[in-house]
């Protein structure tokens, strides 16, 4: 085996390691939400659909607003209770697409999406999970605002945390969709493929949707087989990552490759193909000699992968 590189400080995995509090005791109490929203340090981050609203201040940019600020900027369709942040209430406020629009044009404000305040690190890491929290969240109300069982508009209650139904008293939770991302590796070799989205030479991991009744295990074997061509044994775990685009759990695992073919699917992949551990090593510090990449540190595929580059994998 080659000598194991040293890639330097390992960056922090984006949107994981939350340090609020749910205070999931509290959503059913409309009067303790109600007086959480009037104390004077509670705050609220500002959503449009893909796009948060940044303050400009004289420290950098600032994603938090006084509730009333918030509502002052128009159009606040939704308003969910995120939890607690050192016992300060933390909200998130869903605002509408003509207001986005219009507040595009205020120079104290900026607006983007929340992908490009993670990847270019504009606002404090500790903010990333409370904004994927309140984006995945508010997305949820916004498309299902009617029963799905019997169509009738539903009521908003514990906080955003659920939605009841007034005609047949269906009651509606909050969906994650779980994804299976891997790493296939066989000895010093690993599989990475690329999306058809991805930026000119960049590479990662596979993935998945993990369908109903399916293991994780099973997920991550299927789609690699399935992507790639690739049959693979054990499977272990490595890691998951809350993956707001739109309201994904990203499950990370390594998977002991046990055949060598490549066959692409190209309804999925642009390409798939075998890199060694001593150039994925250069693609993860941006000094391979054909600009090949791999994917951004605040995705949890550039730590599956680091991982296997710096400490290898063994299989139980």
């Amino acid at each position: 085996m080659s000598p194991r590189p040293d890639l330097g400080p390992r960056p922090r995995l984006g949107y994981a390691a939350s340090r609020i509090d749910r205070a999931a005791g509290r959503r059913a109490d409309d009067a303790a939400l109600a007086v959480l929203e009037r104390e004077a340090n509670a705050r609220t981050y500002a959503i449009g659909g893909e796009l948060v609203v940044l303050r400009k201040t004289g420290a950098g940019l600032d994603p938090l607003f006084t509730l009333a600020a918030a509502r002052e900027l128009g159009g606040v369709e939704e308003t969910v209770f995120l939890g607690l942040a050192d016992g300060a209430a933390r909200f998130a406020v869903a605002l509408d697409q003509a207001t986005i629009e219009a507040l595009k044009a205020r120079d104290d404000l900026t607006i983007i999406d929340l992908r490009s305040i993670a990847v270019r690190g504009l606002v404090d890491a500790d903010h990333l999970p409370p904004l994927a929290e309140g984006k995945a969240l508010l997305h949820w109300h916004a498309r299902h605002r009617f029963c799905s069982n019997c169509g009738a508009a539903t009521h908003v209650i514990e906080g955003g945390w659920r939605r009841d139904c007034p005609s047949c008293k269906a009651q509606h939770f909050p969906r994650t969709d779980p994804v299976a991302i891997m790493l296939a590796v066989k000895g010093e070799r690993c599989v990475l493929g690329r999306s058809h989205r991805f930026q000119p030479g960049m590479w990662s991991c596979l993935a998945g949707f993990i369908e109903p009744g399916e293991a994780i295990e099973d997920a991550v074997r299927r789609e690699t087989r399935e992507e790639a061509g690739i049959v693979c044994g054990r499977v272990n775990y490595f890691a998951s990552q809350p993956w707001p685009f739109p309201t994904s759990l990203m499950i990370g695992c390594h998977a002991e490759a046990i055949s060598e073919e490549i066959v692409i699917d190209r309804a999925e992949l642009d390409d798939a193909r075998w890199f060694d551990r001593e150039e994925v090593a250069q693609m993860l510090l941006r000094r391979h000699p054909d600009g090949l990449t791999a994917t951004v540190p605040v995705a949890i595929a550039y730590h599956i992968i680091r991982a296997w580059v710096e400490e290898g994998v063994e299989f139980g």
